[in-house]
């Protein structure tokens, strides 16, 4: 297989959130390089070490007596995640990553409370959307559909470092006839 250039990527991906059932911008749109709808997408500002969808995959092994090689594989578990670290530490951003909570605003000044309800509450679900560079140097957008914040939430103030807000967004299944991850690349 010969090494096309073309093919190899470099550079920063843009990171949007919005609702559980957002509105997802049309598979077109992606070759036209448009920009997800502001009134269902929040661009969720800078990050630092880039945006990471992760897919973890398990397979459990299908055996038999008379032969010593796998018989087969099946799909058994699989965790899907993204991962960044949030170059804006805005309160926005930490009641997303949160998992909601109330924000507030009055005169010159803004607030935040995390959710205190009952553990048994219904997590508040969100989306994440993030566009990229594809192949032959076109635009790829990831939509991932229903995720949470699964990772500590820490708001470091150091000497010497930017104060980051780092995110472990998991997936989550959707339903029967919508998948969790849905992922479009311009080739025009």
């Amino acid at each position: 297989m010969a090494v096309t250039t073309a093919n190899l990527l470099l550079g920063p991906a843009t990171l949007y959130q919005g609702v559980f059932g957002a509105t997802e911008p049309a598979d077109t749109n992606v070759a036209i390089n448009a920009t997800p709808a502001a009134s269902a997408w929040t661009d969720m500002g800078g990050t630092m070490d880039g945006v990471t969808l992760k897919i973890d995959q398990t397979y459990t092994a299908l055996e038999v007596d008379q032969i010593v090689d796998r018989a087969g594989s099946r799909l058994t578990k699989r965790d899907m995640s993204v991962e960044t670290s949030l170059a804006e530490a805005t309160l926005e951003n930490l009641s997303v990553l949160m998992n909601g909570g109330t924000a507030a605003s009055g005169a010159g000044y803004k607030t935040f409370e995390p959710s205190f309800a009952s553990s048994a509450t219904q997590p508040n679900y969100t989306a994440l959307l993030f566009d990229g560079w594809g192949a032959n140097s076109f635009r790829r957008r990831v939509i991932v559909r229903k995720v949470l914040n699964t990772d500590s939430v820490e708001l470091a103030y150091t000497k010497d470092k930017q104060t980051v807000l780092k995110a472990a967004f998991s997936a989550h299944y959707v339903s029967s006839v919508l998948a969790p991850l849905h992922i479009a690349e311009a080739t025009s």
